[in-house]
């Protein structure tokens, strides 16, 4: 009871104070304003020269336009966001619940819905998105509009989501760094091998969690804090320091980082 009633007591007395980076503390239900972002896609990787003559490694980033899908509230949603889409696909491949959410359909239930009252959502009237990502948070932005790399300006640093390169079924040598057994001293047809997994009689079991082979790759993967290095406007480009995950003309998220230091 001491140790909880001195937690407790400490826990209410931080209760709406400072961070410890001098930041105030976040208040109960505030609503979190979305920090600039956009989808795109990948193209590569070069190196640009700086103005000292320093080589940078750099990727380089389609990134947008991109036009506002729809906006999450809190009232119809139950949260708050913005959903954003990335290259226009063809009419022809797009099926029909995909032409759907970006412009008006005429449709039995439509009209059925039109006809008992209920409010229809605000269609972005543009062509169907191959690429569709949601950010959660308040902005100032309306159906329809469009979202360009402007707005990465006077940002500095950049968290990139994508999907990493699928290795398929890889062995622990690849998949974690393992060294495999000896060459020689009766190892034999078995140098790659992972090796023991586990006890004998006692407890007869493997772990969870041990690291065998398996899928490799293929996963979400975020990089943070990478150094925004030049933003194209004209050509909607964006050049960032460092790798990012994914092939070349894979899609990937860019959304301003909340790493603090």
């Amino acid at each position: 009871m001491r140790h909880g009633s001195l937690r407790l007591g400490f826990a209410s007395a931080n209760l709406g104070s400072n961070s410890n980076d001098g930041r105030p503390a976040k208040a109960w239900g505030e609503m979190k304003v979305m920090s600039p972002s956009i989808l795109g896609r990948k193209v590569g990787m070069t190196q640009i020269y700086l103005e000292d003559g320093t080589s940078v490694p750099v990727t380089v980033i389609q990134a947008g336009p991109c036009p506002v899908l729809q906006v999450r509230s809190e009232d119809r949603d139950g949260y708050q966001a913005v959903q954003l889409g990335f290259e226009d696909k063809p009419r022809r491949l797009a099926i029909r619940s995909e032409r759907g959410h970006v412009a008006k359909l005429d449709s039995k239930r439509a009209k059925d819905r039109t006809a008992k009252g209920v409010e229809l959502l605000q269609k972005a009237d543009c062509e169907p998105q191959r690429f569709v990502r949601e950010f959660r948070g308040v902005a100032d932005v309306e159906v329809g509009t469009t979202l360009t790399v402007d707005q990465f300006a006077e940002t500095k640093k950049v968290d990139i989501t994508g999907t990493s390169k699928g290795r398929g079924f890889s062995g622990v040598m690849k998949r974690h760094n393992f060294a495999g057994q000896r060459a020689t001293h009766g190892v034999k047809k078995c140098h790659r091998y992972a090796g023991s997994t586990g006890c004998s009689a006692s407890p007869s079991r493997v772990f969870k969690g041990r690291k065998m082979p398996g899928q490799y790759g293929n996963a979400q993967t975020t990089v943070r804090n990478l150094d925004v290095v030049r933003v194209d406007a004209e050509n909607n480009l964006l050049l960032v320091r460092g790798a990012v995950p994914g092939p070349n003309g894979g899609f990937v998220t860019v959304q301003e980082t909340n790493k603090v230091g």
